[in-house]
């Protein structure tokens, strides 16, 4: 292989590297800004203390 593909595949691997760190970053504010979205909803709750208290028995 010479320099100039070498070099091409990893400008294109770079590229896509990139591309994939961004896409998760707006998953991951996708998913923030929902989980914040449904903390209001449960806040507005018309039984508010329902789900605070957990009883586990095993």
């Amino acid at each position: 292989m010479d320099i100039a593909a070498v070099a091409s595949s990893m400008h294109q691997a770079g590229l896509l590297q990139k591309a994939g760190i961004l896409v998760l970053k707006k998953a991951m504010t996708s998913a923030e800004t929902l989980a914040q979205d449904m903390l209001k909803a449960l806040e507005q709750s018309v039984t508010p203390h329902l789900g605070q208290n957990v009883d586990i028995r095993i």
